[in-house]
This record gives structure tokens, sequence and C-alpha cells, in this order.
């Protein structure tokens, strides 16, 4: 077996978060994008000495408990790959798992509690990235999601089911509108061209709607027609705000150069567990809104009795564990890098007539030493990378009774947890929370409780 070989082969497991595990000449070949169960022929692209990896060519044998697929894009859109998957062993894989990669180094008992579902498995995302591109090189103009492991090429997701059917209006109309009048999008390799990304958000409770085009500066855009297509149209929500974002750098990334508000304003109101929370274009929020009820619920169970508690909220993003917690809590201080959530943090807390928050810009890792109080809990919602290494034992130092730890990423966790444990803590419970259904992903909340506590 060699590099450019092509194998079929058996998935017998999948690992976090789509590294289908199979064997070929008993060797171990990792095939990401299949799923446990599938004959797969793959290509074999990585050969080490300890780890052989292969390309997903085709699905050669389906495995007997796939079901059809909910959206006309599967398997060329990158996104939904256990969409095929029946919901409950979607949950049964995430939370296997989850509980693989902890119990490889947790040595100490601890409670593992049922996984929750999503109160919704489709239609459950309130935010949605689309790209503009082409399917094929110098094909129609597309908008939606990248194609499964291609850089460049897009496919347009008029069907995707990730989303309600606001959102795919929205995305149908605005793609007839610019292929009316010729746009180009910009090209990533060239960085030549106009349109970039179609940001759409869209709230649970109360369904208002705010559209953000993206765009570069190298053409213009008439407004006002732009405004008018979207108006006009039938939807089940309300458009709150359209909004136009000129992002020129160079980065495959939504930035704001400059943003104009062409119709309304520039935030909408969600609702969760009885308080509002107003969310502006560049916000940070929780993309499953009902789930993140859920989710929200467990961080203040596992917090437990935090009357005259003092809680620091660690990456606390536009503040909503925050204030969550703030009614039943002495304080909650927050800190959060991206100075817009911050402001958006403060404004919530007063729409919410809460006086006991207190949130701050800036880096976690600097302005924790800045922080006097002596915090009973710490709550900590990092990114996907998990803590930043320097930072970590800084906020250990604080030795609080009990850290509260939410992870979308379980590899990033296990190397933030064996650090905990080093520091004289203890994992007490843990819980996932399914907030992305169809993908391999899931959220964990792990409650650290200090030895002697």
């Amino acid at each position: 077996m060699k590099k450019g070989d092509i194998i079929e082969l058996k998935i017998d497991k999948v690992q976090f978060p789509n590294k289908g595990i199979g064997k070929f000449e008993d060797k171990k070949i990792i095939v990401k994008n299949a799923i446990e169960g599938q004959k797969v022929k793959a290509l074999i692209n990585k050969k080490r000495k300890n780890k052989i990896e292969a390309k997903l060519l085709e699905i050669s044998q389906r495995a007997e408990y796939e079901k059809g697929q909910i959206c006309e894009h599967f398997g060329v859109c990158g996104g939904c790959l256990y969409q095929t998957m029946p919901y409950d062993m979607q949950i049964e894989t995430k939370t296997k798992q989850v509980k693989e990669i902890l119990d490889s180094f947790l040595e100490d008992e601890y409670e593992f509690l049922e996984t929750i579902k999503s109160p919704k498995q489709i239609e459950y995302r309130n935010k949605m990235e689309f790209t503009f591109g082409d399917e094929i090189k110098d094909g129609p103009l597309a908008l939606g999601m990248h194609q499964r492991g291609k850089f460049y090429e897009i496919v347009t997701t008029y069907d995707c089911q990730l989303v309600d059917k606001d959102f795919r209006e929205i995305l149908c109309q605005i793609l007839r509108y610019f292929q009316g009048n010729n746009m180009s999008f910009y090209h990533k390799k060239t960085h030549t061209g106009f349109l970039r990304h179609l940001v759409i958000r869209k709230t649970a409770k109360t369904g208002e709607i705010l559209i953000n085009l993206v765009t570069s500066s190298q053409s213009k855009l008439d407004e006002q027609k732009f405004v008018n297509r979207l108006t006009q149209l039938d939807l089940l929500g309300e458009i709150k705000g359209i909004i136009h974002t000129i992002n020129d750098c160079v980065a495959d990334t939504v930035q704001p150069d400059e943003v104009k508000v062409l119709y309304g304003q520039n935030q909408i109101t969600e609702e969760l567990l009885g308080l509002k929370f107003n969310i502006s274009a560049f916000s940070f929020f929780q993309t499953n809104s009902l789930g993140a009820e859920k989710l929200y619920s467990v961080i203040r169970d596992f917090a437990g009795d935090t009357k005259d508690k003092t809680i620091f909220d660690l990456y606390s993003g536009t503040g909503t564990i925050a204030q969550i917690l703030a009614p039943i809590a002495k304080k909650v201080v927050g800190i959060e890098i991206v100075e817009e959530a911050v402001k958006k943090a403060k404004e919530n807390a007063e729409l919410n007539n809460l006086k006991n928050c207190e949130f701050i810009a800036g880096d976690v890792l600097k302005k924790v030493d800045e922080l006097k109080e002596k915090p009973d809990i710490i709550i900590i919602d990092p990114p996907r990378v998990g803590i930043h290494q320097k930072a970590i034992n800084k906020i250990i130092d604080f030795n609080p009774e009990v850290f509260i730890y939410v992870s979308c990423k379980p590899t990033s966790l296990k190397k933030d947890l064996e650090i905990f444990l080093e520091r004289g803590y203890k994992v007490e419970k843990i819980q996932c929370i399914d907030m992305f259904g169809h993908t391999p992903h899931v959220e964990t909340v792990i409650k650290i409780c200090r030895c002697n506590h």
C-alpha cells in the first residue's frame, strides 16, 4: 500500500469530529467524512509511520441504518455529515465520542448525565453566513456554502434544512437580483470582484430578521433597488434591518471596514429564559436559540446556589451567560475581547434592568490581572481552540470553589482539563447538549470542583 493507491474498506467507527476509522491490510486508515458502517473507496494521500490517511472518493455501500437525506445538497455541500444517520444515533455517536476523549485521561469517577437533544432537529439555526462564488470555474454566480473538500467552489444551498424558509427565500431573491445585474463575486485568488458574503440572522422567539450584505469596495450597490427587492418579500418573519458591510480585507472573513444601514436598524432582539438580548450584525450569539436555553439552564443548574456569590464569566461574548446568572447571584463580571460585544452586553444588562453585571473589554490573558475581587464561581466559554495556554494558570490562580467550562470542541477541552487536574481540581459532572443537529459538533458543559471543596 502506497500513496496514490485506491482502496476499498469498511468504516468501523468515527472519531471526533469527522474521522472515519477502518482497516486495510491490517493497517488503520483514517477517511474523513465517512461514517460508521459505510463501505468506501478512498485514495491514500498521507502515509506516515504510524498514520495513514485517505481521501473519500465514493461511498460504495451505505450503512444499514442510513435513511434518506433531508436536504437536496447533501454530499455536495460541506455541512451536515450525519444527515443520513437517525437523530437518536447522532446523539449516541456524539456522546460516545466525547466520553471516549474524556475517559482517556480522567481517572476519578464523575457523573456523566444524559445528552440533551436539540428542541428542533431541522431549521434550528438563527444565523447563516453564505458565500458568493461559482459552482464550477467561470460558471454562473452561486450563493451558498463551500462544496465539500473544495476551497473555491460554492454550492447554491437553496434547499438548506438547517435554516427556515425565510433564509432560503432571501438567499434565492438576492442571488437572482445579482445574477440579473451581472455582478461579479470576489475571487479569493486574485482579490478582485465585488460580492463576498451574505449573513442572515433571524430570532427564534420574535421572528426578527437582519440581513447583512458583505462586499468589497470595487463596485457600487444600487442601495434603493436592493432594499426594495427585499422588503417586498412575503416572509414568515419581519425584516428589521438591512445593512451593507464593505470589507477589503484579503482574508476570507466578514470584517467590517465600513458599515451602512440601508433600511431599519442594525440589531434584532431575541428572548431567552425570560430575558431580552439585542443582537447586532457582528455579535456572537449561540446559533441555536432554543438549544441555547437548554445550555444555559444546565450552566445555571451546575452553578447551584449562587446567592451572595461572585461569578466571573470569561470569554463572555454579548453577556448572555452572565445575565442568565445575574438574577440569582451577588455579582457577575464578564470579560470579552470583542469591544462591540461588550458594548452590546452592557446594553442588554440595562435592557433587562440588571444592576449587578460588569462587563470588561479586553483579552482575558491580560484583563484577569486587573480583577481584584475573589470569585466563588468562574464560567469559561472559550473559543474552539480552548483557553490560551498563558491564561489558564492565571485563571486557576483565582482558586474558586467551582469552574464551569463550556466547550464546543472536546479535544481542546481535554488539553485544558488536564491542567485543571494538575492544579488540584476534579471533574464532578458532565453533560452534552446537542446544538448542531446533523453535524458532528456538540456542546459539552463540565462542572470542575476544588478537591478540598
